[in-house]
């Protein structure tokens, strides 16, 4: 058993499908199964499931994958520490954003990470909270931007800007020409939310339920684009983040809330056992790189 094996073994559990893993790997696929079925005899269990049509893990294959990863991880690890001794501040970050932020956030950051650390390779990833957080603990990221609280016990972080909401309405509303507007003012209003699994919704259920506003049923977005499209077409009202504001917008009016302001607290988030800690608290602490 070798590292080459268990990445092999990785990228099958990953991909469920061997010419995937193989071309993930850079390896032919005769060549990867090979290895592979030499890997089950030595341990001498079936990891694999194969049929003409699918690729399934055994039960305890899932085990020896999961543990598969944690050994890379580690590796992985033990290189970074290598490199960082010679210059904590070079070498590929894989950062996760959630899609609520990541296309309003991410065109201002991207250039000034390049600027203040030219020597870091950024790798980007949008996905739900849920997903980023599995990829975490996995270690296929190295951070990632969430919403707090983030709840986990193999997690760090810290708080990196708060971002207010603004009550978002048609240009026809009655509350269109309103300079601000309380909280309270949304009490038995219906606001059209976003789809489960994002961190935005359940913030905004969150917020519903202290001042009793309600969701719209007859329709969930699955995007903050969405939302701002329906709002536009005079089907809805809504909360939008301040990063996703389009001053420009003529069809859409954004009305700030007066104190007590909706927001939520972006925090950047990474392994406890990273051997980069210090170049989070870094990044995280850097006042160029985040919104006022």
């Amino acid at each position: 058993m070798n590292l080459r094996d268990l990445t092999y073994l990785v990228n099958v559990a990953e991909h469920l499908h061997f010419g995937k893993a193989a071309a993930a790997c850079n390896v032919s696929q005769p060549t990867l199964s090979m290895q592979l079925k030499k890997l089950e005899e030595e341990v001498g269990i079936q990891i694999f499931e194969r049929t003409n049509k699918s690729v399934m893990l055994t039960a305890t294959g899932s085990e020896i994958a999961l543990r598969a990863r944690r050994v890379l991880h580690e590796v992985e690890q033990i290189r970074q520490i290598a490199r960082g001794a010679s210059d904590p501040l070079a070498g590929d970050l894989r950062i996760g954003v959630f899609p609520t932020l990541a296309p309003y956030l991410l065109p201002a950051l991207v250039p000034k990470m390049k600027q203040e650390f030219p020597g870091l390779n950024l790798l980007l990833v949008e996905d739900k909270t849920a997903g980023l957080l599995r990829q975490l603990e996995e270690g296929s990221l190295d951070c990632a931007l969430l919403a707090m609280p983030v709840s986990s016990f193999h997690l760090s972080g810290a708080p990196v800007f708060r971002e207010d909401f603004l009550f978002a309405v048609p240009v026809d509303h009655p509350l269109a020409n309103r300079a601000s507007i309380h909280v309270s003012e949304l009490e038995n209003r219906s606001l059209l939310l976003l789809d489960e699994g994002h961190c935005l919704r359940d913030q905004a259920l969150m917020l519903c339920a202290e001042i009793g506003a309600g969701e719209a049923m007859n329709f969930r977005a699955t995007s903050l684009e969405t939302l701002r499209h329906m709002v536009a077409a005079g089907n809805a009202v809504t909360l939008i983040p301040r990063l996703a504001v389009r001053e420009d917008d003529a069809l859409v009016r954004y009305i700030p809330f007066v104190d007590p302001v909706p927001s939520r607290v972006i925090g950047l988030y990474w392994r406890k056992t990273s051997a980069r800690a210090p170049l989070y608290a870094m990044l995280r602490g850097h006042p160029a790189l985040w919104p006022k």
